[in-house]
């Protein structure tokens, strides 16, 4: 079985039911009861919370930092679940996190970031949970790579587990960014496109970890149609003993999740659908000629490839590089087309370019 044939599910079925996206909120972690219990107050008095959330066992980057209560918070999870009507979702990393969290009746296990990127430590879980019915959440790895992220799908999906959901909380990078996690958006969307049927949860407090980044990265969320979000909330954020700074309280949360615009899948209207469709057969002549104009460039890269092998002349130029990579942008910016969209454009020709002029070069 793959995740992809899953459709009848906790996840899905609450998703019809509200038609709404999914909400989750929660401390990042239970570090008392009465802290718990006053996160569970607020967010319930919201009346849109599906789920709450909340760390117990907390992998640190360095030890000597708080790495949650442990177990002795799965009995505050309970009083939430008795007192406010929230399921109750943790996170686990070792098959024995598994089996305490089952027998405290918690609703909806995570798999973590740090724990996705090891198919050992996911393979331990998945069977650490076969047999079992309960709803599992499957964080993005710490890298960018899709593969490892399916990988973890496919893997408690073949141990029985069918309710299945994935968690967007963006990818470490090394690069400058104003993101905690860079969100990478289209790594996302491509494993939705690898299993539609499985709900994509996005994580703004990790991406954006800070609470001003929370709205827009939300909105984008929404407006590429993620199916929930999963924000943390503290009764006091700038006192949290992690992650204070993209916490936000209760009521913050319920500011932004009213300043959130939840737009549709599509439209009854007849004068858009006609006039989307329109425009939608002008792309694909647009993109027809460009594809024959990509065609045409590397007819000409070829010929050329052609011609330095002739004269013994090396493939790389980087002279010529730097001209093109200077200039491209630029023609682009005078068109009204994002710059940086292009130069990225450029680099992935490029590379295609020296790909086929080393075809070209080493054929006998």
């Amino acid at each position: 079985m793959t995740p992809s044939t899953a459709s009848d599910t906790y996840f899905t079925r609450l998703l019809a039911r509200k038609g709404q996206p999914l909400l989750i909120a929660g401390p990042c972690s239970a570090e008392t009861e009465a802290q718990t219990l006053a996160t569970a107050q607020g967010v319930a008095a919201l009346g849109n919370i599906d789920l709450f959330r909340a760390g117990v066992w907390k992998p640190r980057t360095r030890p000597g930092s708080f790495e949650g209560m442990g177990a002795a918070a799965l009995p505050w999870l309970q009083r939430v679940k008795a007192e406010f009507g929230l399921p109750c979702c943790i996170e686990v990393a070792t098959p024995r996190h598994v089996e305490e969290a089952l027998k405290f009746g918690i609703d909806v296990l995570w798999i973590g970031a740090r724990t996705t990127v090891n198919p050992f430590a996911v393979q331990e879980l998945a069977d650490a949970l076969t047999g079992t019915s309960v709803s599992v959440m499957v964080k993005n790895p710490v890298n960018p790579d899709v593969a490892l992220w399916a990988g973890a799908l496919e893997r408690l999906a073949r141990a029985g587990i069918t309710d299945l959901a994935a968690i967007h909380r963006g990818f470490s990078t090394f690069a400058p960014s104003k993101y905690r996690n860079a969100p990478t958006w289209m790594l996302p969307i491509e494993l939705k496109t690898r299993f539609p049927h499985i709900p994509l949860i996005c994580d703004p407090s990790h991406i954006g970890g800070r609470r001003d980044l929370l709205l827009p990265i939300a909105q984008k969320a929404l407006d590429l149609d993620y199916d929930g979000l999963m924000i943390e909330t503290h009764p006091d954020p700038d006192h949290a003993l992690s992650d204070s700074e993209q916490q936000v309280t209760p009521q913050r949360l319920g500011e932004i999740l009213g300043e959130l615009k939840y737009r549709r899948r599509s439209s009854d209207n007849a004068d858009y659908n006609s006039k989307a469709e329109e425009l939608r057969q002008k792309m694909d002549v647009a993109d027809r000629e460009i594809i024959e104009a990509l065609a045409r460039r590397m007819a000409l890269v070829e010929e050329l490839a052609e011609y330095k092998k002739e004269n013994n002349v090396k493939i790389l130029q980087l002279d010529r590089w730097q001209e093109i990579f200077a200039s491209r942008p630029d023609w682009a910016g005078r068109s009204g087309v994002n710059e940086k969209f292009v130069a990225d454009l450029y680099k992935l020709i490029h590379i295609e370019s020296i790909r086929k002029q080393t075809e070209v070069m080493n054929k006998a």
